[in-house]
């Protein structure tokens, strides 16, 4: 039964039931008993009580039904951002509503445009303007995005067709990735030994992990009696509605992401001794220990979780302070990468450690992996096909 009250407005009474919408909202609903005041308190009450045990709250009116191809392009974005929230991963959702936000609405809001008027030309534009402060490839990420905001349009009948299919991307950049060489690499982990990030950046760099796959490293994906460590969970952090949201998934970048590794004996140490140090701050730390946390390997003192952020903000802070060459923390894995061409190891056996989907990606990313293999193909060559001798001839050639 719903709750509600009696009111009096210019002389009769009235029943005022109160509800909550899907969202939480709080509405009223007033009906009129035709009563007048004076007199009719009782019969009042006992309209309210009917109203209160037949009251249906009225059917909310879906978002969706304001859609109008003459609706304002950027009006059109924000209720394109709730159709695509409950449809992608929140670490997704949260990019899409902070490149529309910060990026498509700034630049269209000026230009007046309903939905039905933009134009290939409008985003080519854009497109331009953009590529002014930001690299191809992001430029890219903005065309995809804008790709499936107008492709719902499309399928809602709302355009003939979408815009976005006739405008050419700016043409990818092939990324290298910036790494350490093997001696920086040493000076970095005995720099930080001591710091409690050390670990964390040891394990990094030897396995090669994502932020995100380091930080969701649990004791229970670690076997100290097969030797393995399992990598399984992420935790990873976004921005929804102005406010940062942590995320810890079960779930992985992709499914070759999900890997296995051996554990050496070093490690092994080296985990076990972090798990003491764990422990013994839990006793230390008594009710003010963060329980909530305690099977990730990676926390600070009390117990909390390490935030992707403070990864992000202190690693710089440890290289300068060390007076160590700037790279940043996602380059401890190309460096990883790096340095198991170097040793020897196939791209073949690049990919499958760093969990890419398909040996072509960790060759698009790691382009100086192929030239260790070019180098060797070329001496192998060289020493097949013999030069001929240098002719002692100068000033003259065979016709």
């Amino acid at each position: 039964m719903y709750s509600g009250h009696l009111t009096e407005k210019k002389g009769y009474f009235y029943c005022v039931i109160t509800y909550k919408t899907s969202e939480g909202k709080r509405k009223e609903k007033w009906f009129s008993t035709e009563l007048p005041v004076k007199g009719n308190k009782r019969r009042a009450e006992a309209l309210l009580q009917e109203y209160r045990r037949t009251f249906v709250p009225p059917k909310e009116d879906s978002a969706f039904d304001a859609l109008d191809s003459t609706m304002p392009f950027t009006a059109y974005m924000r209720l394109w951002l709730d159709y695509a929230k409950p449809t992608v991963a929140p670490t997704t959702f949260g990019g899409y509503q902070s490149t529309i936000e910060k990026k498509f609405i700034p630049y269209f809001e000026r230009l007046n445009l309903t939905l039905q008027e933009v134009k290939p030309k409008h985003l080519q534009s854009f497109y331009l303007h953009e590529l002014k402060t930001l690299s191809a490839t992001i430029v890219r990420h903005e065309h995809t995005l804008m790709h499936r905001l107008l492709k719902y349009a499309y399928r809602m009948d709302l355009i003939p067709n979408n815009p976005v299919d006739k405008v050419d991307p700016p043409k990818a950049e092939r990324y290298e990735g910036t790494f350490y060489s093997e001696e920086e690499l040493a000076e970095l982990i005995e720099k930080t030994a001591d710091h409690k990030l050390g670990l964390l950046i040891y394990v990094t760099a030897l396995l090669g992990l994502r932020r995100s796959e380091v930080l969701g490293l649990r004791w229970k994906a670690i076997d100290f009696k097969e030797n393995t460590i399992t990598i399984n969970h992420t935790v990873t952090d976004t921005r929804i509605d102005g406010e940062t949201v942590i995320i810890a998934s079960d779930r992985t970048k992709t499914k070759s992401s999900h890997r296995t590794f051996p554990m050496s004996e070093s490690l092994k140490k080296q985990l076990l001794a972090w798990q003491d140090v764990q422990k013994r701050n839990r006793k230390f730390c008594g009710n003010c220990y963060n329980t909530e946390d305690l099977d990730y390997v990676f926390t600070d003192e009390l117990g909390n979780r390490f935030k992707p952020r403070y990864i992000e903000d202190t690693f710089p802070k440890l290289l300068q302070k060390h007076g160590l060459r700037k790279i940043r923390f996602h380059d401890l894995r190309h460096t990883c990468a790096s340095l198991m061409h170097k040793k020897g190891l196939s791209p073949k056996e690049v990919q499958e450690y760093l969990g890419h989907s398909t040996v072509s990606i960790t060759l698009n990313l790691y382009t100086h992996l192929d030239w260790n293999s070019k180098e060797n193909a070329a001496k192998i060559m060289e020493n097949t096909v013999k030069a001929p001798e240098i002719s002692k001839k100068t000033s003259s050639w065979e016709s």
